[in-house]
């Protein structure tokens, strides 16, 4: 009976947390786009 009552219902829902995991992958992935656009930008350049 005990081990029911300690059971801890999920901190977020399923459907949430995999909606934030794709916007934090897309937001990964712009960022590092532009870095490598920026970094092949300079390089370009100094060459």
């Amino acid at each position: 009976m005990s081990s029911s009552a300690k059971r801890k219902p999920p901190a977020r829902p399923a459907s949430r947390q995999g909606e934030v995991n794709r916007k934090a992958l897309i937001w990964l992935g712009v960022a590092f786009g532009v870095i490598v656009v920026v970094l092949g930008v300079l390089i370009a350049l100094d060459v």
